[in-house]
């Protein structure tokens, strides 16, 4: 089992998206990103494209970042530089050479409404995900969003399995939930708990 020192260093996942999608999937999976941002820092897609052989598309709307990904050469997914609602899911997965399955879905654009939309999309797309972190912002804006996925993905099949996600250390930051597909066995947990047993389980110290 792949371990991703993910609380104590500021690249990679801010809150352990990429362990928990390993531990769910393992090696040589897939994924769907939207809002890739930075390849590095904060990424939740770099230790599972680079570390544990997955593939994937990652799709970020601002160039600024194009640079870094440029010149990030560990990575070799698949990056499209455009507004992910101009974008028609199911012709770019087949050019790509994806199924319609995915084992992950990053879903964190600006603003939470925006997230909101592009994950009914997404869905609507008929295309469909183990795992979805799903970016909510409950510590801005109120559990507006929070709720609307909550419900909208219950109608989709998929049912919470960490709720109050925050970052790293930042217990007041609950900004995601995340989901997974209803036929997964997986008993619905607090992040905080999560993030105890992972620790616990693995000998790390908080």
């Amino acid at each position: 089992m792949r371990l991703f020192n993910f609380f104590k260093n500021n690249n990679f996942s801010q809150s352990g998206q990429d362990q928990f999608a390993y531990n769910l999937c393992g090696e040589g999976g897939t994924y769907l990103e939207i809002g890739a941002h930075d390849p590095i820092i904060n990424s939740n897609t770099f230790n599972l494209d680079v570390k544990c052989n997955w593939k994937g598309i990652s799709i970020e709307y601002d160039e600024t970042f194009k640079k870094s990904w440029d010149s990030c050469i560990e990575r070799e997914n698949n990056v499209i530089w455009d507004d992910a609602f101009n974008i028609d899911f199911s012709s770019l997965i087949k050019e790509k050479g994806f199924s319609n399955k995915f084992n992950y879905l990053s879903c964190d654009i600006e603003p939470a409404e925006n997230t909101f939309d592009i994950l009914e999309k997404i869905i609507d797309s008929n295309l469909v995900f183990d795992f979805i972190s799903y970016e909510h912002d409950k510590y801005n804006i109120g559990n507006k969003f929070e709720i609307l996925s909550m419900k909208f993905l219950k109608n989709h099949d998929y049912k919470v399995a960490i709720r109050d996600v925050y970052s790293r250390k930042k217990k007041h930051k609950v900004y995601e939930t995340w989901f997974i597909h209803f036929d997964i066995a997986f008993k619905e947990m607090r992040y905080s708990d999560w993030r105890k047993n992972f620790y616990k389980n693995n000998k790390f110290s908080l």
